[in-house]
C-alpha cells in the first residue's frame, strides 16, 4: 500500500475517527486504525466494538491495500510533521511514514483481524441541519447523569413531539429542554435515547450548513455527516416520564438579565462547595432578587439584582452549580426564573424565540 495526503486534512480525519480508539481492550488490534487506500480514497475506520467510525477522505492513491496502524502512536507522529505532504508505504507489516526531511518507521497489524464495519439498515431516520443539532445538543447533553448504573439516564432522549424536534436529559436532580422546528419531519414516528457524551462528540465536529442523519435499528444508531459515519449502540430502556414533573403553572415569576444572575451565582459560590445551596429571595415590592450563601466558619455574601418580579414573595434555594450549568445554556439577554413553591422545582426558561427550559430541584434550608 502506498498513498500520499495533505498532512491538515489526515489530522482532521485522524482527529474524528480516534474518538473510536479502544483504550482498555485487551485485543491489540482495537488500539489501532484501519487505514484503506482504494481508488482516489483513504478510508479510516475504529471501533471498540461499541462505537465505529467510518472516514472517507481524497487521496493519491499509488498501491491500494489495507492496514492497521497503532491508533495513539500515528496519531502523534502525524501531527508532529511539517505541513506538508505526507507519503505514507506499507510492506512486510511495516508502515514507513516520510514528510518533507523527517521520516518513521512503525510496526502494523494485520487487517484481517480487524473487525468488520457494522452493516445497519436504519428502519427510521431524521435529518438535522447540522449547526441546530449542535446547538440543541450542547444546551441539553451537559445535564445527563454520569451514573452508570442507571444507564437510561446517561442518554439524551431525541424525538418528535407537536410536530418539533425535542431533546431532553436529565440526571434526576434537573432537567434540561429544547424544542426546535424542522422544515422536513420524518414520515415515522422517532423516539431515542442515545448516549450523551456520544452526541456531544459528534456536536463538536467541525460546523457546517450540511445535515447530519440519525437513523435507528433495533439496537444501533447510525449517524451520518458528510463523510463520516458513525455506530453506536442505542440506550435500552425506558426514558423517565419527565413530562409530570413540568409544573403546570407558576405562583412566582422573576425576568432577570442572564450575564447578571450568572455573574451574582459566580459570586455568591466563592464561599461554598459544588453542593452549597445558594437562596434566591424574591421580592415583588423592591423588584429584586437577592442571592445570598453563607458559609459556617467562613462568611457570607449577598448579591441584589433587579428583576421584573410577578407573584408572591419567594425564598427557594438551589446547588448554585446547577444554577450555572443551566444559565450556561440559555443564548439570549433574559431568563425567567418560575417558582411554585421553596420545595417544588424551579424552572429556569429562555425568553422566545428560544426554546429552552431548565428545571432544577430545589434544596431544603432551615
Amino acid at each position: 500500500m502506498k498513498f500520499s495526503i495533505n498532512k491538515n486534512e489526515l489530522v482532521g480525519a485522524l482527529t474524528i475517527v480516534s474518538k473510536g480508539v479502544s483504550t482498555r481492550s485487551t485485543l491489540p488490534v482495537l488500539s489501532g486504525i484501519l487505514l484503506e487506500a482504494v481508488g482516489d480514497k483513504l478510508i479510516l475506520q475504529t471501533t471498540d466494538l461499541e462505537l465505529s467510525i467510518k472516514y472517507s477522505i481524497a487521496a493519491l492513491v499509488e498501491e491500494e491495500g489495507k492496514t492497521v496502524v497503532p491508533g495513539k502512536l500515528f496519531f502523534d507522529i502525524i501531527k508532529s510533521l511539517p505541513d506538508a505532504a505526507v507519503l505514507v508505504r506499507v510492506e512486510d507489516n511495516q508502515a514507513r511514514i516520510s514528510c518533507d526531511n523527517s521520516k518513521f518507521m512503525i510496526k502494523t497489524l494485520s487487517a484481517d483481524d480487524f473487525p468488520a464495519f457494522p452493516e445497519v439498515t436504519p428502519t427510521q431516520t431524521i435529518e438535522i441541519p447540522f449547526p441546530l443539532f449542535s446547538s440543541m445538543v450542547k444546551k441539553v447533553a451537559r445535564v445527563v447523569s454520569k451514573d452508570e448504573s442507571r444507564a437510561v439516564l446517561t442518554g439524551v432522549l431525541i424525538g418528535i413531539e407537536d410536530d418539533n424536534l425535542r431533546m431532553v436529559a436529565t440526571d434526576s436532580y434537573r432537567l434540561a429542554i429544547t424544542d426546535a422546528s424542522l422544515e422536513k419531519l420524518p414520515d415515522e414516528p422517532f423516539s431515542a435515547v442515545i448516549a450523551g457524551a456520544f452526541l456531544s462528540e459528534i456536536a463538536a465536529l467541525p460546523s457546517s450548513d450540511d445535515e447530519i442523519s440519525i437513523g435507528l435499528s433495533e439496537n444501533q444508531i447510525i449517524v451520518t455527516y458528510q463523510d463520516t459515519v458513525f455506530i453506536n449502540r442505542r440506550i435500552e430502556g425506558n426514558f423517565p416520564n419527565y413530562k409530570q414533573l413540568l409544573p403546570n403553572g407558576y405562583t412566582t415569576k422573576a425576568t432577570l438579565d442572564v450575564d447578571s444572575l450568572t455573574a451574582g451565582v459566580k459570586r455568591a459560590s466563592l464561599l461554598g462547595s459544588t453542593a452549597s445551596p445558594v437562596r434566591f429571595d424574591l421580592n415583588g415590592a423592591s423588584q429584586t432578587v437577592q442571592i445570598n450563601a453563607n458559609a459556617a466558619d467562613i462568611g457570607d455574601v449577598q448579591e441584589t439584582l433587579k428583576a421584573e418580579i410577578e407573584g408572591e414573595d419567594i425564598v427557594i434555594a438551589f446547588n448554585y452549580a446547577y444554577v450555572l450549568e443551566g444559565l450556561a445554556s440559555v443564548r439570549g439577554d433574559r431568563v425567567y426564573l418560575e417558582t411554585q413553591s421553596p420545595l417544588k422545582p424551579g424552572v429556569f426558561r429562555a425568553e422566545e424565540p428560544e426554546n429552552y427550559l431548565y428545571l432544577v430541584m430545589p434544596i431544603r434550608v432551615s
